[in-house]
C-alpha cells in the first residue's frame, strides 16, 4: 500500500490537523477498539465518544472490528450507540447485537484445535504459555495464569478453568489464544507454526506481543470489513477508513480504501498504512476522524 499520507508516529495534534490531504468518499468508518480507542485506561474517552458521534451524524456508518469476545466488546459498542453488527474475534463471529442474531461465525475445527493443543504441550516452553480457548462466547482456560488472570481483568470476562482443554473440545472453538510475557516464545509460535500449517488450515495473527491467536482460515478483520461493506452495505473499498494499532489490523488497512495505523503501532503495521495518526493515549483516533472526515 502507498503511504500518501504517512506521517512520524510522534505527529503532534496540530501538524496532524493542518496536513492538506484529497478528500475521499468515505461512507463506513471500522474502529479497532485495543490500542486504538481504548488505552491503558481501558475506556473511550469522551473526545473519541464525541468524534464518532459527528461522524454518525454525516451519516457515516460505524463500525467495530476487534480481536475481543463478543461479550467483552459489547460495551464499547453500547457506548459509541451504534447500529450495525459488531465483528468480533477477528471476525469470525459477526453478530448483531439489537437482534442477537450471529450472522457468521467460522470456529476453528475441533480436530485442529486438537492438533495446536498437542503442538502447545510439545513445545519445549509450554510451561510458559496459558491456552486459551473461546467456546460459545465464554473462556476456557487450563488454569487462570498471571497472564489469563490479567486478560480477563481487562476483558471484563470470568475464565472457566478446566484442567485439560480436551474437555471442552465437543464444540469448535471460535478462536484459540496462547498467551506470554515471552515475546519471543510467542514469534517463535508464530514463525513454525505458519511453516506446519497451511493457510488453508489456519490463520494466524498478533493483536499485541504477548498474543498469539489462531482461527479459521476464512477468518480476518479484512474479510469481515469486506463483507460488511460490500454485502450488508453495498459499498466498495474506496468507501471504507478503517482505523487500528496492531499486526491483526493489517487486512483490514490494507483492504480499506483508507487504512490508518495509530501512533502506538508496530512500524510494519504503520508501513502498511495511508496515514499515521497519533498515540491512543492522545486520543489518535478523534484527531483521524477529524482531519478526513469531519
Amino acid at each position: 500500500m502507498t503511504n500518501v499520507f504517512r506521517q512520524d508516529a510522534d505527529l503532534s495534534i496540530e501538524s496532524a490537523s493542518s496536513n492538506q490531504t484529497p478528500t475521499h468518499d468515505i461512507r463506513l468508518l471500522v474502529l479497532d477498539i485495543d490500542g486504538t480507542m481504548a488505552g491503558e485506561s481501558n475506556t473511550i474517552r469522551p473526545e473519541v465518544v464525541d468524534a464518532v458521534q459527528a461522524v454518525k451524524s454525516k451519516g457515516i456508518a460505524v463500525a467495530i472490528a476487534t480481536g475481543r469476545m463478543y461479550c467483552s466488546a459489547l460495551r464499547f459498542y453500547q457506548q459509541l450507540q451504534l447500529s450495525l453488527p459488531l465483528l468480533a474475534y477477528q471476525g469470525a463471529m459477526i453478530k448483531n447485537p439489537a437482534t442477537g442474531e450471529v450472522i457468521r461465525h467460522w470456529p476453528v475445527p475441533k480436530q485442529i484445535a486438537l492438533k495446536l493443543l498437542d503442538d502447545f504441550e510439545q513445545t519445549e516452553r509450554a510451561h510458559l504459555l496459558s491456552i486459551h480457548f473461546y467456546i460459545n462466547d465464554q473462556l476456557y482456560v487450563r488454569e487462570v495464569t498471571a497472564e489469563t488472570a490479567a486478560y480477563s481483568q481487562r476483558s471484563g470476562v470470568t475464565p472457566i478453568a478446566v484442567g485439560d482443554l480436551r474437555n471442552v473440545l465437543d464444540q469448535d472453538p471460535t478462536k484459540v489464544l496462547a498467551l506470554s510475557q515471552n515475546t519471543d516464545l510467542i514469534d517463535y509460535l508464530l514463525d513454525s507454526f505458519k511453516q506446519q500449517y497451511t493457510p488453508a488450515e489456519l490463520y494466524f495473527t498478533k493483536s499485541v506481543a504477548t498474543f498469539f491467536e489462531a482461527a479459521n482460515p476464512n477468518v480476518n478483520k479484512g474479510i469481515a470489513v469486506r463483507y460488511l461493506a460490500e454485502e450488508k452495505l453495498g459499498l466498495s473499498a474506496a468507501n471504507v477508513m478503517a482505523i487500528g494499532d496492531n499486526f491483526n489490523d493489517l487486512e483490514m488497512l490494507q483492504y480499506s480504501g483508507l487504512g490508518i495505523a495509530m501512533g502506538n503501532a508496530p512500524d510494519d503495521v504503520k508501513a502498511q498504512s495511508n496515514w499515521v495518526a497519533p498515540d491512543v493515549e492522545v486520543d489518535g483516533v478523534a484527531i483521524a476522524i477529524k482531519k478526513f472526515l469531519l
